[in-house]
């Protein structure tokens, strides 16, 4: 196994991890960046992103990261393919870290930037659709859909909130809720269910997502009856929740049940010394592009000062 020791070392590539590397880079930090399994993040999945400032006739996801990328680099960024699979943070200022099991970095401090992952549902129409239709943000791209007829999968508050956001945009919400009640709170419950142009279908789960280039309507199946119908929809959102790529920290660093990593409140600040989380592997609440670059800043700042702290 290689051996290698850095100053800084930032793990992920999206919003959070670029914007990290642009102000440690600024800071003359050397920073070094591993882009992760899914190099630029969720925006990479994403077609317009019109909801970022300073993008006035809104951006292609992809190019928005593209941009970040060469904005990151131009300032020292060095930015490497690999991802982080291992970790030991049992010694302060000697963080370790084993990259696709075959190189050590021994990193004085990390930021951790490796987002989450939307649940999907796992059908082929989904994948193919993803971003031309299909969705897991409604904020990110219920804009999309005003005036128009979308559908919601989920049980739980993510799901209720989304539904009433979309409410507000679009003609009708369907609700699709695979059992015969909620997950979600009782305020929530009932936040959907007096929203006139809400429908609630119990019992009932996605068979398929139907359209070529985009979503024209949705197959769906009652699981007591058996019987089949076809909902018309130009958008299917998906709100069965996120989950953190936050497993390799498990053990090291204080995350809540759900797996999101817990920071001191108004900083990034891990339980570990010289370890700083941003983005949405520690955001549960907005899990916005411009709230994680936010929280990147704001990482690499704190990592700027402890540093320099080390240096006295």
């Amino acid at each position: 196994m290689t051996e290698e020791k850095v100053d800084l070392l930032i793990l992920g590539s999206g919003p959070a991890g670029y914007t990290a590397a642009i102000y440690a880079g600024r800071a003359g930090l050397k920073p070094v960046m591993y882009q992760g399994g899914q190099p630029g993040g969720q925006l990479t999945i994403t077609n317009d992103v019109e909801n970022f400032p300073g993008y006035p006739d809104g951006i292609q996801g992809p190019e928005m990261m593209e941009q970040l990328r060469t904005q990151a680099e131009r300032f020292g960024l060095d930015n490497r393919y690999g991802l982080a699979t291992k970790v030991d943070f049992s010694v302060p200022t000697a963080h370790k870290v084993i990259i696709d099991d075959n190189h050590e970095i021994t990193a004085k401090t990390v930021i951790i930037a490796t987002g989450a992952s939307a649940k999907w549902l796992g059908l082929e129409s989904e994948e193919k659709l993803n971003g031309s239709g299909v969705s897991a943000c409604a904020v990110c791209d219920g804009f999309f859909y005003r005036g128009q007829e979308v559908v919601v999968v989920g049980a739980g508050d993510t799901a209720c909130e989304e539904a009433h956001y979309l409410s507000k945009l679009c003609k009708k919400v369907t609700m699709l809720v695979r059992k015969d009640h909620f997950r979600a709170s009782t305020i929530m419950e009932k936040r959907v269910r007096k929203t006139e142009n809400i429908e609630i279908l119990f019992n009932t789960e996605t068979e398929e997502i139907l359209g070529d280039n985009t979503v024209t309507g949705v197959r769906v199946k009652n699981n007591k009856t058996g019987e089949t119908s076809v909902i018309d929809a130009t958008g299917f959102f998906v709100a069965i929740g996120h989950q953190p790529n936050t497993a390799i920290f498990n053990g090291w660093l204080d995350m809540d049940e759900t797996g999101y990593l817990l920071v001191e409140k108004g900083t990034t600040l891990t339980n570990v010394e010289g370890v700083f989380a941003s983005g949405d592997a520690m955001d549960k609440v907005y899990r916005q592009a411009v709230t994680a670059a936010g929280t990147g800043c704001m990482a690499a700042l704190d990592a700027e000062r402890y540093l320099g702290a080390l240096e006295g």
